[in-house]
């Protein structure tokens, strides 16, 4: 009954998903408090207070036939020029209201953009571990997924490895910085090295290679790390942002595209994306959310980061102790955490013997590691480390 594309989807559903369901199969076993889910990036950390008073104010003070709405494809004017001067004001940029596509969510901006540009047959390079959602992405428009390997041993790209598989057929190149899974932040140089790749190869090619940066986390960054903003490196790119991990909102579904000046054809390309935006379903993105964006950027709501931070620490110091290897992130909340075996996915059967519920890195095309989400409860850490310790034991990573 279902369909040819539709049918590996459903085989392969996503392993983060089935994780989070198993999640709440054991917690009616054994109980919430001794279940220890580190699957999903779903923000423990309350949403700002910011957002419950922009809700309460617009329902009191606008007109339910504007807050509940239509409006233009690319969202409100208004919202859009609010979202414009913020990233003016943070990052010295020089958007305006029609640089700006709201969207619903990343994912949705994700799509919209690959819609825009993409045609069956070209490719879309994206640099391991990434996002496993990506490959679903580029499939949706019959393009082909081309895989950077990992470079394990900082995590910032392969940028040889990049290099070498951009080739006439390449369309668009996918970063993901803070990463998702590693936290890793790409640093100055890899961005300017990164573009000078991709300058190159639009003029050996005689083609246009658009950089998509998705950034999710773009405010979880801590001890003082700076996240370049990508579009002053390469004219050729297109910013995906949502609200899910800054305003802790990943149900309201909202966010939005960037569509610089510079990129080739940028008139076009945003009349493009504001017609995928309605003919992929979504029509316009969540018109009283977009109104509490704007109300939010104006009361000048930020994310909780000393929650994150002190979830980050106490992990990953856990984890140390226990004997666990990872890199300390930057970004981001998670943990990549290598397995003391080769194959990850029975470490993570083990662990889950104990209550851990941990993503494998395959999951990410990066095989031999684990992903931990921090975005928990700071008492879920505590609770859980008794487990993680007994975990390491089996593994003689520890002493008993």
């Amino acid at each position: 009954m279902i369909s040819e594309k539709m049918r590996p989807l459903v085989e392969n559903n996503s392993v983060i998903r089935v994780m989070f369901e198993e999640g709440k199969r054991l917690a009616a076993i054994y109980g919430k408090e001794n279940v220890y889910d580190f699957s999903l990036g779903n923000p423990n950390v309350p949403a700002p207070d910011e957002v419950r008073e922009a809700i309460l104010e617009i329902l009191n003070e606008e007109e339910s036939t504007f807050v509940h709405g239509y409006m233009s494809n690319a969202g409100y004017e208004d919202v859009r020029q609010t979202i414009a001067c913020s990233l003016n004001e943070r990052f010295e940029t020089e958007f305006g209201a029609d640089n700006i596509l709201m969207t619903v969510g990343a994912a949705s901006g994700l799509n919209v953009i690959l819609k825009t540009i993409l045609n069956p047959g070209e490719e879309v390079i994206v640099i391991a571990p990434y996002f496993v959602e990506y490959g679903n992405y580029v499939a949706n428009y019959d393009g082909k997924l081309v895989v950077v390997p990992p470079n394990t041993k900082d995590f910032q790209p392969d940028l040889k490895g990049l290099e070498s598989r951009i080739t006439k057929k390449t369309k668009a190149v996918i970063i993901n910085t803070p990463n998702n899974p590693t936290g890793v932040v790409y640093s100055h140089d890899t961005l300017r090295c990164m573009a000078d790749i991709l300058k190159k190869k639009e003029q050996e090619f005689g083609s246009v290679i658009v950089l998509i940066s998705d950034e999710p986390y773009r405010e979880l960054a801590y001890d003082g790390v700076k996240v370049p903003y990508v579009t002053k490196y390469y004219r050729d790119t297109v910013v995906c942002y949502s609200y899910s991990k800054s305003l802790s909102l990943p149900g309201e579904r909202i966010g939005y595209l960037v569509i610089p000046d510079e990129l080739k054809d940028s008139r076009e390309v945003f009349t493009a994306v504001s017609i995928a935006n309605r003919v992929l379903g979504s029509v316009n993105a969540p018109s009283l959310m977009q109104r509490v964006i704007k109300r939010c950027i104006e009361k000048g709501a930020r994310v909780n980061l000393a929650a994150y931070d002190r979830n980050r620490n106490r992990l990953y110091e856990g984890l140390k102790e226990c004997g666990f290897s990872c890199i300390r992130p930057e970004g981001a909340f998670y943990l990549f955490v290598k397995s003391p075996v080769a194959d990850e996915k029975k470490f993570c059967s083990r662990a889950s013997a104990h209550n851990l519920l941990l993503v494998p890195g395959s999951s990410f095309a990066c095989p031999g590691y684990v992903r931990i989400a921090y975005c928990v409860s700071y008492e879920q850490i505590e609770r859980s480390m008794p487990a993680f310790r007994a975990l390491a034991k089996e593994y003689g990573l520890v002493k008993a």
